[in-house]
């Protein structure tokens, strides 16, 4: 009885790796399409294709070489030759920047010292013509630094100004009402003079009776200088008089519901020491009484001199 072999089981082939990328595989096999291979092919059996064989083609070759090199050559000799005027154009533009700035850094410099002569003689002027209270002209008009006790006062703008209307601002229609405003300021300097502020400086600029608080845009301008935040308040004046005074006064109050609403950030603190500088710059305004005969003068208008 003859015995049967053993059955044996055909291991299967392994997979090929890129059995998954059979597209990049067929691109990769036929980089060349297979109407661009034919054209080819055409064309290296009728003998046209490589260089040209025939003495016209050859000509026109070369004529278009030759056509080339000499635009080439052209444009490098025309560049050549203007590099230099450029340079020289260059310089000449450069030297006239350099001395208009001068000129302008110049006029600047002599415009600020005409300025700050005009301020001193107004300053000498307010001290010698204002009679017995002389120095208390010069200190309401913010003629001369001050020093002495008062409060400090920063206010700041919220951590998160994205706030809903209501409160102090329910009808300005500010969308970021967590930001101080001009408005505010105006608040907080007529609140300490009316507290008994003998002068007032925000961020180091001194205010005197004709200084404008505004805005332009989201800045606030004094004088129409721009302060950055936070705005830093100081006043001299009977320290803890003056800031009880504040705190107790309609403004104040403003304030602290701005704080409470709107997380405006404030502080205020008296100071035994604080020291103002003078106005940067001072309006003097005179007033001529009306003489007898005269139509209208000065003192009937209203309007005074500068």
């Amino acid at each position: 009885m003859s015995q049967q072999p053993p059955e044996r089981s055909t291991a299967p082939k392994p997979a090929r790796p890129d059995a998954s990328m059979s597209l990049l595989t067929n691109v990769m096999d036929h980089s060349l399409d297979d109407g661009y291979a034919e054209a080819t092919a055409r064309r290296k059996a009728d003998g046209s294709a490589g260089l040209p064989r025939t003495l016209k083609s050859k000509l026109g070759l070369a004529a278009g070489l030759v056509i080339a090199a000499l635009v080439v050559t052209l444009g490098a000799a025309e560049a050549r030759v203007s590099a230099p005027v450029v340079a020289k154009e260059r310089e000449e533009l450069i030297d006239r920047i350099d001395a208009e700035t001068t000129a302008a850094d110049m006029l600047e410099s002599d415009v600020e010292e005409l300025r700050s002569d005009v301020s001193e003689r107004q300053r000498k002027a307010l001290e010698q013509h204002g009679g017995d209270q002389g120095e208390l002209v010069a200190l309401l008009s913010g003629a001369t630094p001050v020093e002495g006790p008062g409060v400090k006062l920063v206010v700041d703008d919220a951590k998160d100004t994205d706030q809903g209307g209501g409160g102090p601002r329910e009808s300005t229609g500010f969308a970021d009402t967590g930001r101080v405003r001009d408005r505010d300021m105006q608040r907080v300097v007529n609140g300490l003079w009316e507290s008994g502020a003998e002068a007032i400086a925000i961020n180091g600029q001194r205010l005197t009776a004709l200084s404008a608080i505004r805005a332009a845009g989201d800045a606030i301008l004094v004088d129409n200088r721009p302060l950055v935040p936070p705005y830093t308040v100081l006043a001299v004046g009977d320290g803890k008089k003056l800031a009880t005074a504040f705190r107790d006064s309609a403004d104040g109050m403003y304030l602290h519901a701005l704080q409470e609403n709107f997380d405006i950030r404030t502080s205020i603190s008296g100071q035994e020491k604080v020291r103002l500088p003078a106005a940067p710059s001072l309006i003097v305004r005179t007033a001529e009484p009306k003489t007898a005969g005269t139509g209208s003068g000065t003192a009937e208008s209203g309007k005074g001199t500068s």
